[in-house]
């Protein structure tokens, strides 16, 4: 594995229980993506770990609607909303980082979804698309123009933040064997469809060799 410059950053999006066999929102052969982003990570100088973190009762958790079932479509003051499945609540079990995940060297942990009432999916944005997490402002800090995206789930979270990467200015990569989708209703091939309109590059760990 080739060594990236400083200016560059490995993004590993929300590989945590409640995204794995078992969890309260499992991704299909969602550990998988584990054994490849502790190959790559050694390669990068810079590494951000972002982890959702919901409060109990979050609006975006089907169970905090009367009548309304997992994957269902609502409306919240933001826009549209898919509601999910009670995950990663905060401190929780379902939460943490997976067990395996081997990252000693990254500097940030960015914790998502943590207002009661707006979903976040992206690294850079909440879902209301005006809230920030500041993580732009970070990287420009640091120096840090390129990101390559790793994590869970392809077609939401890994998505959104390779979208709001390129939004910010920053060119961007997601790794796809170091990726896992959910594929609801078609989700997958529109996000890439999406991504590959936007400009972020669609690789494999092994062309990173």
């Amino acid at each position: 594995m080739r060594t990236f410059p400083a200016h560059v950053a490995l993004i590993v999006v929300d590989v945590q229980n409640g995204f794995i066999e078992g969890g309260g929102l499992p991704v299909v052969d969602g550990a998988a993506v584990v054994p490849v982003i502790n190959r790559l990570a050694p390669a990068f100088e810079n590494i951000v770990i972002t982890q959702d973190w919901h409060p109990a009762g979050h609006a975006s958790f089907a169970s905090s609607h009367a009548g309304r079932k997992p994957y269902d479509l609502a409306t919240l003051h933001y826009g549209p909303q898919v509601l999910w499945p009670d995950h990663c609540v905060q401190g929780t079990h379902d939460a943490a980082l997976h067990a395996d995940l081997h990252l000693p060297t990254a500097q940030l942990i960015i914790r998502k979804g943590f207002h009661p009432g707006i979903d976040s999916y992206s690294a850079f944005e909440e879902a209301d698309r005006q809230t920030s997490t500041g993580l732009a402002g970070y990287l420009r800090a640091r120096g840090i123009d390129t990101v390559y995206v790793t994590g869970l789930a392809t077609d939401f979270c890994v998505a959104w933040t390779a979208l709001d990467a390129r939004k910010h200015g920053f060119a961007a990569y997601v790794i796809e064997d170091a990726t896992r989708a959910i594929d609801l209703n078609g989700s997958l091939a529109a996000a890439w469809a999406q991504m590959t309109a936007q400009g972020v590059g669609r690789v494999q760990s092994g062309e990173l060799a």
